[in-house]
């Protein structure tokens, strides 16, 4: 089954959220929806900027953890190189 590390941010890019799923459409649903309270209701993040696709779901938690771990500047490089726009991808993964 395959698994995905994401990041959301928010209108203004001011904050980064990065989480780790197993279901990549039902998750940015529920970001963009607010179904839970937290971190990513409170920041307003809602537009998916990156991701990255893993067959095994521990890969995918051990690139969480190293991402959380980044200075923003190098997840911001990061993002860039995929979508330098900080266009949302939800449509692309849909």
């Amino acid at each position: 089954m395959q698994s995905y590390i994401y990041i959301m941010t928010n209108i203004s890019k001011s904050t980064l959220y990065i989480g780790v799923t197993s279901d990549l459409v039902k998750r940015v649903y529920e970001h963009k929806n607010e179904v839970y309270d937290g971190f990513s209701k409170k920041y307003n993040t809602k537009i998916l900027v990156y991701y990255e696709i893993y067959d095994d779901i521990t890969e995918a938690i051990k690139r969480e953890k190293q991402l959380k771990k980044w200075n923003r500047k190098w997840k911001e490089e990061l993002i860039e190189k995929m979508n330098f726009e900080y266009n949302d991808l939800y449509e692309e993964i849909l």
